[in-house]
């Protein structure tokens, strides 16, 4: 049995952890006669300077050449990761691009016992108050490139031939979102509404949803990370249900999209039945 477990750790934490893949969907959200365009999802890397092969493959991913970027957040684990990011998304700078942040671009992560996961979130338990990872320079260097800060705000944007009206949230799971701040009906002339944030919170998903924002994309979930084939997630570490703890989904009818994203905290670097992805989405007129 102890031979068993050793294999499973292995491998969940050397190939499973380490096997990139690209997940594909088709959103039919547009209008008639719409043009397709394809957004990028790109979540949770957590990333910390000496993962080479996530930063190699993240580089490969800008020869999709996709029309918009958005990325959900808990991209570094590391003080010293902004540079490697920036490398990681230097083929993907160039395009349109938009970025909220997640609590661990903030605060470091810390060791501590991975078993808690399965009976309790992790929200709010951080007793740190001060910052300790540089999360200004970590916006400052996308922002450089073009991607806009949307924590806690608004923007209109052209996705190819689309008039795009985003709002974002800063993460829940620290209690930094302020929907206040985005609150109100989107704007009805625009071709596509898009709210986003770290963590899929239900409460903020039904806001979204009520105030006409038709796509929603999140992260933070990491699809459960330690699933058990043929049955799935056992946790979701935030009020998402376990059904939608990845992939495509509606939600008081918006679509929504959770990514499993790309990595996993340094002090439980581990991923079963779960592999770390990113998403391409394609979105198609409604038929």
């Amino acid at each position: 049995m102890l031979g068993v477990g050793l294999a499973g750790l292995g491998y969940a934490s050397v190939v499973e952890r380490n096997s990139f893949r690209l997940r594909r969907f088709d959103v039919p959200v547009l209008e008639r006669g719409r043009r397709p365009v394809r957004i990028l999802h790109l979540s949770d890397l957590h990333l910390t300077p000496r993962r080479t092969m996530l930063i190699n493959w993240v580089r490969s991913l800008g020869a999709l050449e996709p029309d918009l970027v958005v990325n959900t957040g808990d991209s570094i684990a590391h003080p010293d990761a902004v540079p490697s990011l920036l490398h990681a998304l230097e083929p993907l700078l160039s395009r349109q691009g938009l970025f909220v942040y997640g609590s661990n671009d903030l605060y470091a992560p810390k060791p501590k016992n991975p078993a808690r996961y399965l009976w309790r979130t992790s929200k709010n338990e951080r007793r740190q108050h001060v910052p300790s990872l540089p999360w200004e320079e970590l916006g400052a260097g996308m922002a450089a490139e073009g991607w806009l800060d949307m924590n806690n705000t608004t923007a209109r944007i052209k996705v190819g031939d689309l008039d795009v009206a985003v709002a974002g949230i800063h993460d829940s799971h620290i209690s930094r979102d302020r929907y206040d701040l985005v609150a109100g009906p989107a704007p009805a002339d625009a071709d596509l509404r898009l709210g986003v944030m770290h963590s899929p919170e239900p409460r903020n998903m039904s806001l979204f949803a009520a105030d006409g924002y038709e796509l929603l994309l999140a992260g933070h979930t990491h699809g459960g990370q330690l699933c058990i084939p043929f049955y799935g997630a056992l946790v979701t570490n935030c009020g998402i249900d376990r059904a939608r703890v990845k992939g495509l989904s509606r939600h008081d009818g918006s679509w929504l999209h959770v990514s499993a994203g790309l990595g996993t905290s340094p002090y439980a670097p581990a991923r079963f039945a779960c592999f770390p992805e990113a998403t391409l989405l394609t979105l198609l007129p409604r038929r």
